[in-house]
């Protein structure tokens, strides 16, 4: 059934995101918003706006009932929640649909299977993805504990069922203290998340993150887009996100691209997800998978030439995959820069007044951001203002594009992470592409020494 309206269940430089493709899809778009945002560019640019609460997430834009209530008086006929916030929320996508409208996401039960991390483990390997040796379930006996670890082999990595962000994860490097380790990354969950339940894996040294991009129609039909390697991270976010990664080779990627398709297609899976990978030794290694679009999608859109929010709103219509594998090709290279309102070395929050703007342009140039002179960024919300997205021919000349296109950027009145990124692009090992999880924080620790 086509889609008229969409009721936008989020906000900032994705909500724009949303808004431009169903405008160019001839689709009308409402923007709901915090009283923080009544300035932002997307509440500007949508036919509708409605104001759902006070600046407060959770008087906001996780407000359930108030964002439905909007849908139902703006006759909204399809909502999308774009990534955070609802978008991995599976009681909310079951209520959007209960209330007649499309959800413009994967199916609830997807949802909610993958939004467990011991859950989602489970499915991984029976769907025939790879896993990093580790517990079956849950941990609920300490000497079952240390018997898997022995087994495994130390350090292991104790991790949250529930949530993520580097919240409940400890690495344990001798039995003696594994005890204590389980029951501090049990109470820093259960105090996250709500949720004390941790697993226990294979503690890998040095490897790279890297991720699928998938669609599937629900149907049993899916593809892959390839990959982007998400290595450069402080903290467990991610920084700078590339495709295709510099270490795979087209074998692997057909390999690997092979293996997640049918574990979408077997799978049932509907719209946009993400498996995530850690990478060691030319071997993979399933660590979960996100049902939502990605910050870092555009990389994947600039070598495949697929535009994926299109593609999620056709998928919610009940039309087929636009694009099939073999007719996919993958065109040169794309590097993303998540600029962030916040000192680049201290990472301190910057919000404020945003004095003066302007956003890099040229061939291959793409600046995904909902900033503008005069405009005032809120305290509330995450710090990630513009996402600034170059592709070029080859890594090396897409590195220099990059280069030219971040010293063009200007944001004055509050600090930004571009400093940051001007730096990196001058080190030896990014340059090589030799580079991994641990890279970003080793170099930044070096630099404050």
């Amino acid at each position: 059934m086509p889609i008229r309206r969409i009721l936008i269940a989020n906000r900032g430089e994705i909500a724009l995101r949303i808004h431009r493709a169903a405008h160019e899809m001839g689709i009308e778009t409402v923007a709901v918003h915090s009283t923080a945002d009544a300035e932002a560019m997307h509440v500007r640019l949508a036919d509708h706006a409605i104001c759902i609460g006070p600046p407060a997430a959770a008087q906001s834009y996780l407000d359930v009932a108030a964002i439905i209530s909007a849908a139902e008086i703006a006759g909204a006929d399809a909502i999308h929640p774009g990534y955070g916030f609802l978008s991995e929320n599976a009681k909310f996508a079951e209520i959007v649909e209960a209330h007649d409208i499309a959800w413009i996401g994967p199916k609830p039960e997807h949802i909610r299977t993958m939004g467990d991390k011991v859950e989602a483990k489970r499915t991984a390997g029976a769907l025939g993805l790879p896993l990093v040796p580790g517990s079956d379930g849950a941990i609920s006996e300490i000497v079952e504990a240390k018997r898997l670890a022995d087994e495994i082999g130390y350090p292991v990595i104790i991790k949250a069922a529930s949530g993520g962000g580097g919240r409940g994860m400890k690495v344990c490097s001798s039995p003696d203290q594994l005890e204590t380790l389980i029951k501090q990354a049990g109470n820093e969950a259960k105090s996250a998340f709500g949720d004390d339940t941790v697993y226990l894996e294979k503690y890998l040294g040095n490897p790279r993150h890297i991720e699928f991009q998938v669609f599937g129609d629900g149907e049993g039909n899916a593809i892959h887009l390839g990959e982007r390697d998400c290595s450069l991270q402080r903290r467990h976010q991610k920084v700078l996100e590339e495709a295709p990664s510099p270490v795979l080779t087209p074998e692997d990627r057909e390999r690997m691209g092979g293996i997640v398709s049918k574990a979408m297609s077997d799978m049932g899976y509907r719209g946009a997800g993400t498996i995530e990978f850690l990478w060691e030794d030319g071997e993979f290694y399933f660590i979960e998978m996100n049902t939502r679009l990605q910050v870092e999608h555009p990389v994947t859109e600039a070598i495949t030439g697929v535009d994926l929010v299109r593609e999620q709103i056709r998928i919610a219509e009940g039309k087929p995959l636009s694009v099939t594998q073999d007719e996919l090709e993958f065109t040169g290279h794309a590097i993303e820069c998540r600029i962030n309102a916040e000192d680049p070395w201290t990472f301190a929050p910057s919000p404020g007044k945003v004095t003066t703007y302007h956003a890099a342009g040229g061939m291959h140039v793409r600046v995904d951001s909902g900033l503008y002179a005069g405009y005032s960024i809120p305290p509330y919300y995450d710090s990630m203002i513009a996402k600034l997205i170059v592709s070029g021919r080859t890594r090396e000349g897409c590195i220099m594009r990059l280069k030219r296109a971040l010293e063009e950027m200007v944001i004055e009145g509050v600090k930004t992470s571009i400093p940051l990124h001007e730096e990196l692009l001058k080190q030896p090992d990014f340059i090589s592409g030799d580079y991994s999880i641990k890279w970003l924080e080793e170099w930044l620790a070096k630099r404050e020494g």
